[in-house]
């Protein structure tokens, strides 16, 4: 990677090439009130977070969390603990670029990097959004089964139709997107507090879960699942939704406004994390309190999990409201998903096309491994493919956190509002992690092939 001669070149270039701001239909469309209360204000604020959020609940953390919770028991609540964590520093890291620096990560690496190497980063970002959509045509499917009765492919070949639902939520403003997304979240919730009533599950093995155990490390097994929790949970592209998203809100662009405005995003931010948290944590919880001790330790099927629910935990509805939670899921993530399609797109290559051309485009690259895979395969190997979908999306992870960590410590891009000392070293620190799980994950596979 070979940067400018400095960061004020990288600011003229950038703005020179992308003349129009990313996500331009939106851009500063949400009014922010120059008087009232601070809550009046951090409302305005609110609804990035909750779409950012999505990411971190889409079908493929149910797969990774029903595995690990199934396997494993409370242990790798640990993981889930602290790659949220991470998902918190790095997230309100993408809020700051894009409210201190007006850029999106993608426009900054076009800015900063020479035309090989962004090609290279736009189509790594690329193949992480298409393994996301992926695991959202895999979990939309196999609700439709569960709720309807309709086989995986017609599920599948359904899934392509998404792009109308995409389409019209956006003719209502963003701030109804916003809420319409938050509105399935809080349902999601919802769904997993009553099944976690009915589940009982062990208090004490929770609270021992969340404390990191060194058998996830020196476990193979629990290393796989480990990271694909991670890659589940700290969601590649989201950093690039999020860097301009945050620019839909109409925030004084002095230094106390911006101020004001990273302040209130942060917060929108922890948030929104901490209630993809509890789902997450959910998930992993009802399968170790249902599964794991009852001796099921093969539970790794969405399908099947569906199945032992009703009962295992003696409620007919308890199924029923297992597949809606993944319908929601799968519907809200469909949503995000297409934002950072079209923002990694017009930043990277400064290309813009239709919402509906690039939403199919997407998703047909995603439908058709699907199809093939349960074609071929059939359909118990769905389960298989959303982790590995996972797992795609942990190893492109640092082609978007360390462009990311550079960007916000740079003082000549990013101002009075460039990242401290401190926490540019806990963000090199989160970077150093994912890497070495990475290359663990590599070297694990290259020794068992």
């Amino acid at each position: 990677m070979t940067p400018p001669p400095s960061s004020d070149a990288l600011m003229l270039d950038v703005l020179f090439r992308s003349r129009r701001p990313s996500l331009d239909e939106h851009h500063r469309s949400v009014a922010i009130p120059p008087t009232g209360s601070w809550w009046r204000r951090a409302g305005a604020f609110a609804g990035p977070g909750y779409l950012v959020a999505v990411g971190y609940m889409d079908p493929g953390n149910w797969a990774t969390d029903l595995a690990g919770g199934s396997a494993f028991g409370y242990t790798l609540l640990s993981v889930i603990l602290l790659s949220s964590l991470m998902a918190m520093l790095l997230q309100t890291l993408s809020a700051r670029l894009g409210i201190a620096a007006g850029l999106d990560l993608a426009q900054a690496c076009r800015g900063r990097f020479g035309q090989k190497t962004v090609i290279a980063l736009w189509l790594l970002c690329e193949l992480a959004i298409i393994a996301c959509d992926l695991a959202e045509v895999l979990g939309t499917a196999i609700a439709l089964q569960l709720l309807f009765g309709l086989p995986l492919l017609v599920g599948v070949a359904i899934t392509a139709f998404d792009v109308f639902l995409m389409l019209a939520l956006q003719r209502f403003g963003f701030r109804k997107l916003e809420a319409f997304i938050a509105t399935l979240l809080v349902a999601i919730a919802g769904c997993f507090i009553y099944e976690l009533v009915l589940a009982r599950p062990d208090v004490r093995g929770i609270l021992s879960g969340l404390v990191p155990n060194p058998g996830i490390v020196t476990n193979p097994a629990m290393l796989y699942i480990a990271i694909g929790i991670l890659g589940a949970t700290v969601m590649p592209h989201n950093l690039y939704l999020h860097s301009s998203v945050v620019q839909t809100r109409a925030f004084a662009t002095h230094a106390a406004g911006k101020r004001q405005a990273i302040r209130h995003a942060t917060i929108d931010t922890i948030i929104a994390l901490s209630l993809a948290l509890f789902i997450n944590a959910a998930i992993l919880v009802l399968a170790a309190a249902t599964f794991h001790a009852a001796g099921r330790n093969d539970v790794a099927d969405i399908a099947d999990a569906h199945r032992l629910l009703a009962p295992m935990l003696g409620a007919g509805a308890a199924g029923v409201v297992f597949a809606l939670a993944l319908l929601a899921s799968g519907q809200n993530s469909t949503i995000t998903g297409t934002l950072a399609g079209q923002i990694v797109m017009e930043g990277f290559l400064d290309l813009r096309l239709p919402v509906w051309a690039r939403r199919l485009v997407t998703r047909l690259l995603a439908i058709v491994p699907a199809a093939t895979v349960i074609a071929v395969a059939g359909e118990r190997a769905t389960t298989g493919l959303l982790v590995l979908s996972q797992v795609v999306l942990s190893l492109q992870l640092p082609f978007a956190v360390i462009p990311l960590v550079m960007f916000t410590g740079d003082r000549a891009l990013m101002g009075r509002f460039a990242s401290p000392f401190w926490l540019r070293a806990v963000a090199w620190t989160a970077a150093g992690v994912i890497l070495a799980l990475n290359i663990t994950l590599i070297v694990g596979i290259a020794t068992r092939q």
